[in-house]
């Protein structure tokens, strides 16, 4: 979820815009948590429902504590269900973990990869949008006073992500032209607790 590359512009100070006088409400955000246990991740392993389960060289206590100490949910509490499910090659595996909070905009994925011989782990991607739906109105509101309209015109909000600590109160908003592939689309990385723009960038 970096918001660098060649395409990144910086947006030093909000834009003036005509609708700036009006401030969204403000966004506030919980404490993340780790509701998990090496003992619940183990679990969780066990009882995979994905086709081929999980390879049995991940189910150990020093993967499964590795795991835990990395899976974070947007406020500390537990998923209604967690899915595991991984693969193995010669020498490293790949652990993908998801779980979507109630009421939701949408899932949280881990994807660990992982060399069960050093029990060593290491978080590949994490794309998280087990925020709550209803935020999402506010987040576009919040982008949209802090953008000249010209900088979104003909987009719409499509989605947002958020991250893990240490970089909790810093989310991702997506814009869409829902043209085909190539057509326009900005992603909007914002400091939701401090109601800032970060960056503005083409995908």
């Amino acid at each position: 979820s970096g918001a660098s590359g060649p395409s990144a512009t910086a947006v030093a100070t909000p834009h003036a815009t005509s609708r700036a006088s009006r401030s969204p409400a403000p966004v506030v955000l919980p404490t993340p948590g780790r509701p998990y246990d090496a003992t619940a991740v183990l679990a969780a392993m066990r009882a995979s429902t994905r086709p081929g389960g999980v390879p049995p060289e991940l189910q150990a206590d020093a993967i499964a504590a590795a795991v835990a100490e990395q899976l974070w949910t947007w406020d500390g509490r537990p998923y209604p269900v967690l899915q595991v499910g991984g693969t193995c090659g010669p020498r490293a595996c790949s652990l993908e973990l998801a779980g979507t909070p109630s009421g939701a905009a949408g899932s949280d994925l881990y994807v660990f990869s992982v060399v069960p011989a050093a029990s060593v782990v290491r978080l590949e991607a994490a794309d998280l949008h087990g925020y709550p739906a209803a935020l999402d109105e506010a987040l576009d509101a919040l982008v949209r006073t802090r953008l000249p309209a010209t900088e979104l015109a003909g987009l719409a909000f499509t989605a947002a992500a958020w991250q893990p600590p240490p970089n909790e109160t810093v989310m991702r908003v997506a814009y869409r032209s829902g043209g085909e592939e190539g057509a326009p689309a900005v992603d909007v990385i914002v400091d939701v607790a401090a109601g800032e723009v970060l960056e503005v960038r083409a995908p």
